[in-house]
């Protein structure tokens, strides 16, 4: 016998509850950033890997969009590129996060050349964007929701920076004080769309499935930072080296 979908609310409940099961603000390495616990080198790191990730994220939506046959799905997933590459005459996250890399005394060009990225992270972010190019759309769709949960941990990181960390201040937490007006647009409606969407049980559990493997890629990033700067503290071949890309 084929199963029946859950109900609509069901559906959302069980996309909503991977954000306090999974998600990555409960990741050792964001506990001890958020906390004032990070050696200036460690927040360096920091920046630098999440800089691969941020980069990447335009280029995703690009693969995205290639393969997208409705104009108004196409119209309204632009702005995300335009909200990160920005647009002539107004700067996007990249740029806003290259000022967070010179307030933390990194040279901007060197991070922007994406040299020093761990391995894993490179992997991880890698993967993302090859599963939103070939997953059908509804994954793909799906697996950007975490930005449910992400106005929580932005304002987590404002106030952990601003109160913990010389280098914080308006321009230098830009990034994260601009996700907070972004990232619910998009997510409202990506939501909507994967609710609308996913018209079987099977199409629902895909969709959880897609925003599980998109926790897994953040957690990832994370888990390559605490082995290579924390504990054992062994960077691997490749990986950023303290006082390299300085300004």
């Amino acid at each position: 016998m084929v199963q029946a979908p859950a109900s609509t609310a069901d559906f959302e409940a069980r996309l909503r509850a991977i954000g306090p099961a999974r998600y990555h603000d409960k990741h050792p390495f964001h506990i001890r950033l958020h906390s004032g616990g990070c050696s200036i080198d460690q927040v360096r790191a920091w920046v630098i890997n999440r800089f691969y990730y941020q980069s990447r994220i335009p280029m995703k939506d690009a693969a995205f969009l290639s393969r997208v046959e409705d104009p108004r799905l196409r119209r309204i997933w632009r702005s995300r590129i335009e909200d990160h590459d920005g647009t002539a005459d107004r700067p996007g996250g990249i740029t806003r996060w290259l000022k967070l890399a010179e307030g933390v005394g990194l040279d901007p060009d060197y991070v922007a050349s994406c040299r020093g990225v761990l391995p894993a992270t490179r992997f991880a972010v890698d993967a993302y964007v090859r599963y939103v190019r070939d997953e059908p759309l509804l994954k793909a769709v799906a697996a950007s929701l975490t930005e449910l949960f992400a106005p929580a941990i932005h304002e987590q990181r404002i106030a952990g920076l601003l109160k913990h960390y010389a280098f914080a201040n308006q321009e230098t937490t830009s990034y994260f004080r601009h996700r907070l007006s972004e990232a619910p647009k998009d997510v409202a409606f990506g939501l909507q769309w994967v609710l609308d969407h996913a018209e079987t049980a099977r199409d629902q559990d895909d969709a959880v499935a897609a925003l599980t493997f998109k926790t897994e890629v953040l957690w990832a990033q994370l888990d390559a930072l605490w082995g290579a700067y924390v504990e054992p503290g062994r960077i691997p071949p490749g990986g950023w080296q303290p006082q390299e890309g300085l300004l």
